[in-house]
Order: C-alpha cells, then sequence, then structure tokens
C-alpha cells in the first residue's frame, strides 16, 4: 500500500467518514498506482473503515490493475453488469453513516446509482481533502514534474529550428506535438498555443494559419504528460526585429517573473505571489493590460490547486507547486507571457523549467 493510500485511511476517522469511494481516475492512480482511462465505465476505490481496500473496475482493465495497483483486492464488471450491484455487496446489510465522495467528479445520473445501491445516511465532499493531500508533492512526484519540463524544453528547443519563411502557427503545432511524443512525453497536458503578432494580445487564443512575419512575438504556451505528472512553460520570442515599445513589454513582463519567483517562500499568502509580479507591471504603465492570475497549482492535473490571485490568503507550504506566468496583452498591438514552474523549498522557490527568459531573436 502507498503512503498515500495509508494517510488517507488514516485520516477517515477525524472526517467523520465511515468509508469513501474514489472515482476520478488520477486519484485512483494517485492512490493506487494503476493508472487507466475508463470512459464510461465505472472505477472505483472504495475504502471501508477498518477493512481492505477494493479496487473496482471494468474486467478488460482486471490484467493491467493487477500489475500495477498496490490494492490487491480487484472487483471487476463487464459491459452488461450493474456496477454498483458490487458496491451494494460490498456493504452488505450493515447501517452506513457517512460515505465520502467526490462530488466535483459525480454527475447526477451516477450519483442517483450509486445512492441506490448505498443507502447511506450522509455523503460527504473528500475533494477538499484529495486536494490537500496533492497540494504538497513528494520526491518522486517533483522528479516526475521535473522530467515533465525537462522534455516539454526540448521539444521547445526543436520546434524553433523550424521557425522559418512561410511556416504558420498551426504549423508549428502540429510539429510541436510530433515533437512531444519523439522526446518520450506521453502527450501534451493542454491544448498546444501557438500565437503569432497580434494575437499574442490574447490570453488563451487559438492557433490558426496565420503565416509568422518579421516583427511578430512568437508565443508558445505548452506542456507535456510525464508519468502521469504534467508540465507547463511558456516562452516568449521576437522574429527578426522589435520595436522599442515591445522591449519594454518584454522586460517588464520578464521583471515581474523574477518578482513573483521571488516572492514564493514558504509562510508567505499565495496572494503575496500575484501581489509581487503585479506591482512591477502597474508601476511600469501596463496595469490594465495583466488580465489574469499570477498562477496556478501543478501535478497530476495541470490546473489544480492553489489559485494563485491577489485575494488568495492560503499559506505556501513547502511541496506546493505552482506556476508563475505574468503577462502583457495590448489589443491590435501584442502580447508577452512568460511562465515557470515552481516547487516551494525550506529555501524558498525552486524553478523546474529552465529554459532562457531573456528575449531572443528569432531569424526566419
Amino acid at each position: 500500500m502507498n503512503n498515500a493510500l495509508t494517510s488517507l485511511e488514516q485520516q477517515m476517522a477525524g472526517e467523520g467518514l465511515d468509508a469513501l469511494l474514489v472515482t476520478d481516475p488520477k486519484h485512483v492512480y494517485y492512490l493506487t498506482g494503476f493508472a487507466s482511462d475508463p470512459h464510461e465505465r465505472f472505477l472505483g476505490l472504495l475504502l471501508i473503515r477498518g477493512e481492505e481496500p477494493i479496487l473496482i473496475l471494468p474486467a478488460l482493465d482486471a490484467e493491467a490493475a493487477q500489475a500495477a495497483s498496490s490494492v490487491t483486492k480487484i472487483l471487476t464488471h463487464n459491459d452488461t453488469d450493474n456496477p454498483y450491484n458490487l458496491l451494494k455487496d460490498c456493504f452488505g446489510s450493515s447501517k452506513l453513516g457517512t460515505l465520502g465522495i467526490e462530488k466535483e467528479h459525480f454527475s447526477v445520473a451516477r450519483f442517483e446509482h450509486l445512492t441506490a445501491a448505498v443507502p447511506a445516511e450522509r455523503f460527504s465532499d473528500i475533494g477538499p481533502l484529495l486536494r490537500s493531500m496533492r497540494s504538497k508533492k513528494t520526491p518522486d512526484e517533483v522528479k516526475r514534474m521535473k522530467h515533465a519540463a525537462e522534455l516539454v524544453e526540448e521539444a521547445l528547443r526543436r520546434v524553433l529550428t523550424h521557425v522559418k519563411t512561410g511556416v504558420t502557427e498551426n504549423d508549428l503545432v502540429a510539429e510541436l506535438e510530433y515533437l512531444m511524443k519523439k522526446v518520450g512525453a506521453s502527450g501534451p497536458s493542454f491544448d498546444t498555443m501557438v500565437l503569432s503578432g497580434p494575437k499574442t494580445a490574447l490570453p488563451h487564443g487559438v492557433p490558426g494559419n496565420r503565416v509568422i512575419q518579421p516583427g511578430d512575438f512568437l508565443m508558445f504556451d505548452i506542456g507535456v504528460y510525464a508519468d502521469g505528472y504534467a508540465s507547463d512553460i511558456t516562452r516568449t520570442f521576437a522574429i527578426e526585429s522589435v520595436d522599442d515599445k515591445l522591449i519594454t513589454i518584454y522586460n517588464t513582463v520578464l521583471a515581474a517573473n523574477e518578482a513573483g519567483i521571488a516572492a514564493s517562500n514558504p509562510g508567505a499568502p499565495f496572494g503575496s505571489v500575484d501581489k509581487a509580479a503585479r506591482d512591477v507591471i502597474e508601476e511600469a504603465g501596463f496595469g490594465e493590460y495583466f488580465l489574469h492570475r499570477v498562477g496556478h497549482g501543478l501535478g497530476m492535473d495541470v490546473h489544480e490547486y492553489p489559485s494563485l490571485h491577489g485575494q488568495n490568503d492560503d499559506i505556501i507550504e513547502i511541496g506546493n507547486v505552482f506556476t508563475v506566468e505574468p503577462g502583457i496583452y495590448v489589443p491590435g498591438l501584442a502580447g508577452v507571457r512568460i511562465e515557470d514552474d515552481l516547487i516551494i523549498t525550506a529555501e524558498g522557490a525552486e524553478t523546474l523549467t529552465s529554459f532562457p527568459k531573456e528575449l531572443t531573436i528569432l531569424h526566419l
């Protein structure tokens, strides 16, 4: 049994849980070591206080689960079965007080199936408990995330050689996603974003068939999954040449990025990271063009707890991993974003990303 599962079991009594059911595939992987995408089929890890954990999954995944899972008691169902009958059998005729579930992961239809099979007196959301556990990464998780960062940076390094006359944003997206697999990643951790020229002023712009041109800024917001963990990095480049105003914008964002990293210390509120970066941008006169929070948590999901906005008074802890990604977006002109992934240590922030951040000019 892995440490996370042991910790979760130990916390059940304190949380007032008689049993809990984990159904998010990422959380099943986190707690058991078994990774799968069950699609519409039922997957669940059942913990009844004081009893052996039970993994319930489609029969077609049985062999893979037996090879990977730290949970050895495995129940399977076929496509013609009602998997909720397995849950009913696990509880038998015993009365159940509080059952913990992941409310954000349960649809209404699934919840109705669950309540028909398991007549618990109460249902409690275990999402916050799992979120808290996941927010502090172990050395093994950090190692995996560092590897994911190295892979995406290698893909970025290679794709820059494809920035040539006539190439489009979509050309670079296609090449990047090929390279991600080529260097050993499982695949992109989110929709690969390559934007150029005025489109860089769109924080969540969509790549298209715009041809890269001299004088453009070229923005890459990319990430990969590797060993179940995500990376997320943004770098902005200039094409051929760039005017003084754009250089000023770039250097302001770079200074804000560095200020946010410097403010990322254990014991400080998450909101102070946003403030440190935002102050730099506002003092330079670009405050109205910084349109989003400064960062977000990172791990098995590319966006997870915490949210690094200015009103978040939760305290930064050792083991937290999050992004720092300030940006300036001037409509009709251009935008710049620079993003790094950080792990918090006793000494402060350590960057998992290492791709150079000084303004680089690419030649077609």
